[in-house]
């Protein structure tokens, strides 16, 4: 999937213009890139188109996973875009299933592993049968 046609699902998912779906993709996948492993950041950029990949570049420091729970994961994604938190929460939903479709099925499952169970309110819509098709 290429870089604006995730912009684009992200949009439709969330109703958002496209300006607002870059804040928001951007906003939850700096904050995934936290969340996860050193070496899952690279697995994941290795299959985001290039202008997302230096939003989950990880740094140095980021070879160990920061803990958080999904609580916490909505409160970032919602400081770093500046909205609130169901804002946040929504986004957050939006650009998971949209990470499910730009990825190979093995990649989103390595990622969602190194999730806690508090964080399937947000990612199972992603795996829901049907979850790829486009709302309208």
């Amino acid at each position: 999937m290429n870089y604006d046609t995730f912009i684009d699902q992200v949009a439709q998912r969330t109703k958002m213009p496209s300006e607002r779906a870059v804040t928001m993709t951007r906003a939850t996948l700096e904050t995934l890139a936290e969340r996860l492993t050193g070496g899952e950041v690279l697995d994941l950029a290795a299959q985001l188109p290039k202008p997302l990949q230096v939003v989950v570049k990880p740094s140095p420091s980021s070879e160990s996973a920061d803990r958080f729970g999904a609580a916490e994961f909505v409160a970032r994604v919602s400081q770093r875009a500046g909205v609130d938190e169901p804002v946040a929460r929504d986004a957050v939903r939006a650009v998971f299933t949209t990470l499910r479709e730009a990825i190979t099925g093995g990649e989103f499952d390595d990622v969602v592993t190194q999730l806690p169970r508090d964080y399937r309110e947000m990612v199972e819509p992603a795996m829901a049968p049907g979850a790829t098709l486009r709302r309208s």
